[in-house]
């Protein structure tokens, strides 16, 4: 039940300080603004983010308004936006008519036409190869302490040790728990005189026998999961092969297969052009991401884009089941930048980065071609002001190096207490915004839809408002729309839940730099004022 009443539907003009200068925009006031106790529906759920705060009492970004009433008789040019990630479905049916392709390269005729350094790049490029798997950057550090100065090699060689530690106790704990449960299985087996035997089977076992009683309480609590006992063993088994791998895991170079130097950001003619990877459903991730920012609007397929209608799909495959390569990343968004996108959209992260120098010199080169980065918080639910994530866009978390990324936080669809999602990480200085992230309905492989969540759903869903100003206001650069995204948002003026132990509210003003939520609408009229302007 919508219980927004009317006087809450208007609106209130407000200054709102952009990157050259000062105007007037209309922005939203939600002080007033009551819950919503009604249950949110399935259809909203699936497309909650494109919603309106003040109609919907849902924390959306007024997609659908700002297309009913700001560009139903406009017109904008296309915008290339390079999805940095995984890997995209390219032939996913709501992601096929919007994918990049190379004018200059002729496809399949195995020759760099464009002289660019990659062979048929037809829609970008595959800088993994046939990698899917990868440690995580503290891991290759601390097999290999010549990536980093001793702190942080110590630091990193702590938290594998730890690992180790744990992974070896699980694998006892786990080794205890299958030969128990294997010794129960074949005692109530033999008791019952059947192979295959129920929950109920098990409860009605009366017996004097200790052994026939100890198989019993130890089945009863394994068949309260709610697994057959053949699936049960296989799930057990398959926890204990990964506590035995953790220590093959780390000392494996899944990079040998690429045949590069990772540490030479000259070597760079590597991988391939399958942008979707060599197993499409490791395409997962970067496929739900482009599908937030560019599937169709009303087609009756899936999900809706925030910036369908003109935008074009650039994949950059840089992000493995694992922690990314500095150099992937750099090189990466240079690709993306010299194939014209205008926005880059960045769904990863990590806690170390021996290399991020080739990261920072990648974003000012982005900045030099007036192209807007677009990263995720990340998902530890830390205060990324004292806590290390990288890529970032300050040597020392204060004083930014350029001015055209933008760093997203996570909401949730609650409006209230629980809008940030518990999973965010947030931060004063060095997160800039909020956008929905949790329960995000979009594309994924094989013509598939799912609701993923993260800051990597956040993201693109600011990324997606990005190219709408883009595209509707080129003239506009990128460090005017990072301004535009933040200081045309919601503000929200309340204590929220953050992660955590429950009841550690923070302001919601504190959380990020312009302590507000990314809202298309407002953005979309901030961007005309500007415009208007030049």
């Amino acid at each position: 039940m919508k219980i927004v009443k009317l006087s809450y539907l208007s609106l209130v003009v407000a200054l709102a300080l952009t990157g050259c200068g000062t105007s007037k925009v209309v922005t939203y006031n939600v002080d007033k603004l009551p819950l919503k106790n009604a249950k949110i529906s399935d259809d909203q759920l699936k497309r909650w983010s494109h919603l309106d705060i003040l109609s919907d009492t849902i924390p959306g970004m007024s997609v659908d308004r700002a297309y009913a009433e700001l560009l139903k008789d406009k017109k904008g040019v296309k915008v290339i936006v390079g999805i940095v990630d995984s890997g995209v479905d390219i032939e996913h049916e709501d992601l096929k008519s919007v994918v990049w392709t190379n004018a200059k390269e002729i496809a399949g005729n195995g020759i760099d036409d464009d002289n660019n350094g990659y062979i048929d790049d037809i829609h970008g490029w595959n800088f993994l190869g046939d990698i899917t798997k990868e440690r995580l950057e503290y891991e290759r550090i601390a097999m290999d302490k010549t990536l980093a100065d001793d702190a942080t090699y110590q630091k990193a060689k702590g938290m594998v040790d730890k690992k180790i530690s744990e992974s070896s106790e699980a694998k006892s704990q786990i080794e205890q728990t299958l030969t128990a449960v294997k010794g129960a299985d074949e005692t109530l087996k033999k008791h019952l005189g059947k192979d295959v035997y129920t929950v109920e089977d098990v409860n009605a076992i009366s017996s004097t026998d200790a052994s026939i009683a100890r198989a019993q309480n130890i089945m009863k609590q394994m068949l309260s999961y709610g697994l057959p006992v053949v699936d049960l063993l296989k799930e057990i088994q398959k926890e204990l092969d990964d506590a035995t791998s953790y220590e093959t895991h780390i000392n494996k170079n899944y990079r040998a297969i690429l045949g590069d130097n990772p540490r030479d950001i000259n070597d760079k003619k590597y991988g391939n052009n399958n942008v979707i990877g060599p197993d499409k459903k490791e395409a997962l991730h970067g496929t739900h991401v482009a599908g937030i920012v560019a599937q169709g609007r009303y087609n009756n397929l899936g999900g809706d884009g925030v910036a369908s209608n003109n935008v074009e799909i650039l994949t950059v495959r840089a992000v493995p089941d694992g922690d990314e390569y500095d150099k992937d990343i750099a090189l990466g968004i240079r690709y993306a930048v010299d194939n014209g996108a205008k926005v880059i959209n960045g769904s990863f992260g990590k806690s170390f980065s021996p290399q991020k120098q080739w990261v920072f010199d990648a974003i000012k080169y982005a900045e030099s071609k007036d192209v807007l980065i677009v990263h995720a918080a990340g998902n530890d639910a830390k205060d990324i002001d004292v806590e290390d994530n990288y890529p970032n866009d300050s040597e020392d978390k204060v004083t930014e190096i350029a001015d055209n990324l933008i760093t997203i936080g996570a909401l949730n669809f609650e409006y209230g207490t629980s809008i940030v999602a518990n999973f965010s990480n947030y931060g004063a200085l060095n997160v800039d915004v909020f956008a929905p992230g949790v329960k995000i309905y979009a594309t994924t492989p094989n013509n598939e839809y799912q609701y993923l969540q993260g800051t990597s759903m956040a993201a693109p869903n600011a990324a997606g408002v990005a190219a709408l100003i883009r595209s509707y206001y080129p003239d506009l650069t990128a460090s005017q729309v990072k301004h535009i995204l933040m200081n045309s948002g919601t503000a929200i003026n309340t204590a929220v839940q953050v992660g955590g132990p429950k009841g550690d509210k923070k302001p919601f003003a504190s959380l990020s730099k312009s302590g507000k939520i990314v809202n298309a609408y407002t953005a979309l009229q901030m961007a005309e004022k500007m415009s208007k302007k030049k």
